[in-house]
């Protein structure tokens, strides 16, 4: 995908953040792009700013946590546009707590999603025979556990899915990229605003505590968050990603150490038990 121009782009969580970073990239490198989103009026409001400057783009509403809605939304782009070459996984939510709902909820949009997206999309990216990539939006939290659980689980899963992708769409011309950012100013803490009716009953999710030390915590996420990276220069990282195939987009380096910190625990792990043979 050296050359976006003219090539189609289908991006979820597309009306704010992170996402609207990345439709917008790809808009000014000539793509034409679908925005998808949960939010109906940010997603019209979107569309008209990016229209100003004259590049193709639309806009479906979706639940992707639904896969019926996702599906739906490929039609859309295939009825509006006739091809799909570049599929960007991005839409998330950063629901905490320990209950179902909150499992359900944060697994669906942010893992399952992912899983859905590549299922209904890579069969239209490798049709045409003009090859495409697939881009999904993980977190550094997929390589570093930090304790918002379902969170981490979730994000682990698209960095493992992306991975094992990658070799196996390779041969069919389709590039697999994994995008995990530090910190961007995005509205995901207040992810709460789109959460579904069919997830507001009574108790499914735990009050947010206002002291001690998940508070101090929250709090501090919060303000690196409104403090984060400009979400248009995530989108120009993710194009660059695309055009250049690579495997894994960073944001900065800040959380390096800690990767490399995990990885030389793991390392450990390994030299704990070198020089024995396991019993067969």
């Amino acid at each position: 995908m050296k050359e976006l121009a003219g090539k189609t782009a289908f991006v979820t969580g597309a009306a704010s953040g992170i996402g609207l970073g990345i439709a917008t990239a790809l808009a000014q490198a000539g793509a034409k792009v679908m925005l998808c989103d949960i939010e109906e009026d940010a997603l019209a409001k979107a569309v008209k700013q990016l229209r100003l400057t004259n590049v193709d783009v639309d806009a479906v509403k979706a639940d992707v946590s639904l896969k019926a809605e996702l599906q739906a939304a490929a039609e859309a782009t295939v009825a509006r546009y006739g091809k799909v070459h570049i599929l960007v996984n991005n839409a998330g939510v950063g629901s905490g707590g320990w209950t179902d709902a909150s499992w359900n909820w944060t697994l669906g949009v942010n893992l399952m999603a992912t899983v859905w997206g590549i299922e209904i999309f890579g069969p239209l990216i490798g049709q045409h025979g003009e090859g495409g990539h697939i881009v999904s939006t993980a977190s550094i939290a997929g390589l570093v556990a930090g304790g918002n659980h379902a969170y981490e689980v979730s994000k682990y899963g698209v960095v493992a899915l992306s991975e094992g992708l990658r070799p196996e769409l390779a041969p069919r011309g389709i590039g697999v990229s994994v995008l995990c950012p530090g910190f961007v100013r995005t509205e995901i803490m207040t992810s709460g605003r789109n959460l579904p009716k069919r997830f507001e009953r009574e108790g499914t999710f735990r009050e947010v505590p206002t002291s001690g030390p998940i508070a101090e915590r929250i709090k501090m996420v919060r303000e690196r968050v409104a403090g984060g990276i400009d979400p248009l220069y995530v989108g120009e990282l993710v194009r660059e990603g695309i055009e250049n195939d690579w495997p894994y987009i960073f944001t900065e380096l800040e959380f390096e150490p800690l990767v490399e910190k995990r990885f030389a625990a793991i390392k450990q792990g390994f030299d704990r038990i070198r020089g024995r043979t396991p019993k067969r």
